[in-house]
């Protein structure tokens, strides 16, 4: 494909390129920053009630009566969490969330490790919610259940370009489904409601699980229900780590919206908690409950069922959008301190971290592909890595109270310190319950991105102390030995030769004698065409080319130490991509053998072909 096609492709999914005077225009308003950074929080009401009740069915039927006082308890919980996060919003306008707050109130490993965690958490928010939402279709339509990878790729693809159309288009792409789902859930929440109220029940028929009635109901049980169902809770802190996506005023608009996100997913997930126990709803791997509830509450899949399942739908793969907003801004902001390839500061021109969306879909493919999109087996992996930077942002938030000494600090602190100490404690249980279901793996891998952290930020300080001009006294060069290797006579080869002839006066041709006959045309030729350059060639009796060039460079090299080599190679470049496979390579060997040795000027000289 040629590059005219490519741009035109390119532009055809993305648009047009923004300029950078217009990205306040791409700012988000209260209404669309609900879409696109409370998608995840709002969604995770659609399966944190089936896990709880998953958790407590092994005790059987008469263990449910138990998900209302957890649902409660979480529901509290996830207010606390959420005025918390309201303070860190006014308090750090800036964005970047707990790793901001832990980085500068309590470490830099502290901010490090609340940075690794987040990032582990929004590439399983990904993969969990692209998951979990193609299981909504599994659940009305299961024939489709073995194609579920597939499905979860295609979403998976559709988001990527979606944000990489920029925030504020991908807003207005997830703005709709966002909120029919929050509107199909009212109505079934009503019609639930009036049916109970009203004594219509018709309760769920479904047979129980395997499982069912085996184990005891014991306090560790109680506690793994309460771990799952925590699940409600997860993409809380999105909106704090996106305060400067929003329109001015940015503090204010997403404390607004941190406030309606709360205040939605408190009433849905109680309100279907208690519409699942009430109709009897059992956990069952082929049907999510909400799907159970439908079919309940409307009478069977009919339109309401369907558009019912169509919202949790695009909720649960929209919900992946929440991790797209915030995991490439947090990068940036990681990246900026120096502890990630600086690369993730760059925006497209769409004026969105392309680098990190796409590294993001990568990470998240890998999961959905490895676990073969199944929820179940992707839940343990989850809750880990938001839990700790729960406890970590509360608990910075405490330091910087006591630091800054504002009016009111005393209360201040003591919100932020009490939800320290509950998240904590959450966090415990969620790792006790969940290290031997498979999340040892995430308790590994935040360290090791610690590390990675730190040793990029090291590599990069040791590149700042290299390259700096403080008490830099740079050496008098005033000879440059010019090399070019050749393989023979042709017009690239001579223009550049002529190219060679005006840097410097010490030019020299160097050939690799692997045939004899070869050289001694050659010889005869430079006569012609050779010019002012000298010829040199260098004998090869194992008939390797690298090798001999390579020592020939160096010793050229240590003739005058404080000086250059420049070493030219001329290159002829193919009018298509595929044709550049039927040459060979040696001009790339050669660069990449160069690359590292220091004085050496490598320059290409480029003879384009026509067809």
């Amino acid at each position: 494909m040629s590059g005219g096609s490519t741009f035109s492709l390119k532009r055809f999914f993305l648009g047009k390129p923004i300029p950078s005077h217009l990205a306040h225009h791409e700012r988000l308003s209260r209404v669309t920053g609900l879409a696109v950074l409370s998608s995840d929080a709002l969604s995770s009401v659609a399966y944190a009630t089936d896990f709880v009740l998953a958790t407590l069915v092994v005790a059987g039927v008469g263990a449910f009566v138990y998900a209302i006082p957890i649902s409660l308890i979480i529901a509290s919980l996830l207010a606390i969490v959420a005025f918390s996060y309201r303070q860190t919003i006014h308090a750090y306008p800036t964005g970047g969330g707990a790793y901001i707050v832990a980085k500068e109130n309590i470490s830099d490993t502290a901010g490090l490790i609340a940075a690794a965690s987040l990032l582990v958490d929004y590439t399983l928010t990904v993969a969990v919610s692209i998951s979990a939402g193609v299981l909504a279709i599994t659940s009305a339509f299961p024939n489709v259940h073995p194609y579920r990878v597939e499905i979860c790729l295609a979403f998976l693809a559709i988001l990527t370009i979606g944000n990489l159309r920029g925030i504020r288009e991908s807003g207005r792409i997830f703005a709709v489904p966002t909120y029919f789902f929050v509107v199909s859930v009212m109505v079934l929440l009503a019609a639930g409601t009036y049916r109970f109220l009203t004594g219509a029940i018709v309760p769920v028929d479904l047979p129980l699980p395997p499982n069912a009635g085996h184990q005891p109901l014991t306090l560790f049980l109680l506690l793994t229900a309460f771990a799952n169902g925590c699940t409600a809770m997860t993409g809380v802190e999105a909106v704090s780590n996106g305060v400067p996506a929003f329109r001015p005023p940015e503090a204010k608009n997403a404390a607004s919206t941190l406030v309606t996100m709360a205040s939605l997913a408190i009433l849905m997930f109680i309100g279907i908690t208690v519409l699942a126990h009430a109709y009897h709803v059992v956990p069952n791997p082929t049907e999510s409950g909400i799907s159970q509830l439908g079919r309940a509450i409307f009478g069977g899949p009919n339109l309401l069922y369907y558009l019912l399942q169509a919202g949790t739908t695009l909720i649960l793969v929209l919900a992946a959008n929440t991790a797209y907003a915030d995991f490439p801004r947090l990068a940036s902001i990681v990246s900026r301190d120096r502890y990630l390839p600086r690369q993730f500061m760059n925006q497209g021109d769409r004026l969105a971290f392309s680098n990190g969306i796409l590294v993001l879909s990568v990470f998240a493919a890998v999961l959905i592909t490895a676990f073969r999109g199944d929820t179940q087996s992707l839940l343990p992996l989850y809750m880990i890595g938001v839990f700790v930077s729960f406890t970590l942002s509360q608990a910075g938030m405490v330091i910087h109270w006591r630091r800054t000494r504002e009016p009111g600090w005393r209360t201040n602190a003591c919100i932020n310190g009490f939800g320290a100490v509950v998240t904590g404690i959450v966090l415990i249980i969620v790792a006790v319950t969940k290290t031997m279901e498979g999340a040892w793996i995430v308790l590994l891998l935040i360290p090791v991105i610690v590390a990675v952290f730190k040793v990029t930020h090291g590599h990069y300080e040791h590149v700042a102390s290299e390259l700096t001009l403080k008490g830099y006294a740079p050496e008098a060069r005033v000879h440059n030995t010019v090399l070019i290797p050749i393989g023979g006579l042709q017009r690239a080869v001579v223009d550049a030769l002529r190219y060679a002839e005006t840097l410097s006066d010490d030019v020299r041709a160097i050939y690799v004698d692997m045939n004899p006959a070869s050289t001694e045309l050659l010889r005869k030729e430079w006569e012609t065409w050779g010019g002012r350059v000298k010829l040199v060639v260098l004998p090869s009796p194992f008939r390797s080319l690298m090798e001999p060039l390579l020592e020939y460079i160096d010793q050229a090299s240590a003739e005058k130490t404080n000086d250059y080599v420049t070493v030219i190679l001329p290159e002829f470049v193919p009018a298509r991509w595929w044709q550049q496979l039927l040459h060979n390579q040696t001009s790339l060997l050669i660069k990449g053998a160069l690359l590292f040795r220091p004085n050496i000027v490598v320059t290409s000289v480029p003879f384009h072909l026509s067809r």
